[in-house]
């Protein structure tokens, strides 16, 4: 007891919070909203061409189907073990209309014109959905600017042009197709601010629930059904399309839309053509050729019209009708 009264009262003592202590580095939140960029910009430039290598071995609506009743299973497991709240038999219904516009009109469609037309080619067409999103938008009483009515008519000559490339020109139920997958993705996503729907990751697996189930029925009317065991390139198309291309892309979508401005978190409009294009050719043999070289600038500015000259306040958010259609 004596030692511990010779210590002076001016020294002190080392708290045990005061012991130095290693920490893992944190994440900036500029290098988080790089990450979520890129992941947008490339990956779901890169859905395209992985849905048409699945189409090797799955029929269109069968393969939508099993990717997103997979995808949102295990979100929906995901939610119950962290005690979210099932959502209600109107939020069931609400998910199932957001759902079939979406997966079953937007990205089944696309998966279905993908048999005779070229995934760059696709990607470029349903890239016009701000066009018509900006238009929908309208029947909730967002008015667009100006420029963005430049914007319109830059997509519509855009579109004109490119419907003269061969591979379209020869495929007119295609080019009808995607016109109507890039309408239906429009309309669902200005809709959805005026739905009741089902918050965080619940909302995201009712979704895909929803709109897998939708898919599956559809392909059972159509008669779609394996022939064959599915190749491993198919499968491994299918597991991309689930994990990067609906778990990933839709996490980072959503952390952009928290984090940066709306514009900048739809620009991957602008991206995502020029990477399915480029990735058609480089790694699918497919060509580009004629006027869709010509087509795809013109489409491309006028989507920045669009995108990049929103007011910063309207009654739909520019978020959401700026969304393309994404596979």
């Amino acid at each position: 007891m004596s030692s511990l009264n010779t210590l002076s009262p001016a020294a002190p003592l080392i708290a045990p919070t005061e012991l130095p202590v290693t920490t893992a580095p944190k994440i900036s939140r500029r290098t988080l909203i790089i990450i979520a960029l890129l992941t947008v910009y490339l990956v779901w430039g890169t859905t395209y061409l992985g849905i048409r290598f699945a189409l090797e071995s799955f029929p269109p609506y069968m393969l939508m189907g099993i990717r997103f009743v997979i995808a949102g299973g295990l979100l929906f497991i995901a939610a119950r073990v962290r005690r979210v709240p099932l959502p209600t038999l109107r939020q069931w219904r609400n998910s199932a209309l957001y759902g079939g516009l979406l997966l079953v009109m937007g990205m089944g469609g696309v998966a279905l014109a993908e048999g005779a037309v070229s995934s760059g080619l696709a990607a470029t067409m349903v890239a016009v959905a701000p066009v018509w999103a900006m238009l929908f938008g309208l029947l909730w009483g967002s008015r667009p600017r100006r420029l963005e009515w430049l914007g319109v008519i830059a997509g519509i000559v855009g579109v004109a042009l490119l419907s003269l490339e061969g591979n379209l020109q020869a495929n007119p139920a295609g080019l009808a197709l995607l016109l109507l997958s890039s309408l239906c993705w429009s309309l669902g996503s200005v809709w959805s601010k005026h739905l009741d729907l089902p918050k965080g990751i619940m909302g995201t697996a009712s979704e895909f629930l929803a709109g897998g189930v939708l898919l599956l029925m559809v392909a059972l009317l159509r008669g779609e059904h394996m022939t064959s065991l599915p190749s491993a390139g198919s499968v491994a198309a299918l597991i991309y399309l689930i994990v990067f291309g609906s778990w990933a892309t839709f996490s980072a979508y959503n952390f952009l839309l928290r984090e940066v401005r709306p514009a900048l978190a739809t620009s991957y409009a602008l991206v995502n053509p020029a990477i399915a294009l480029i990735l058609g050719v480089l790694l699918g043999g497919e060509q580009i050729t004629g006027s869709a070289l010509i087509a795809l600038p013109i489409i491309l500015v006028g989507l920045a019209l669009v995108a990049f000259q929103r007011k910063p306040a309207v009654s739909v958010p520019a978020a959401t009708e700026s969304a393309p259609v994404s596979v």
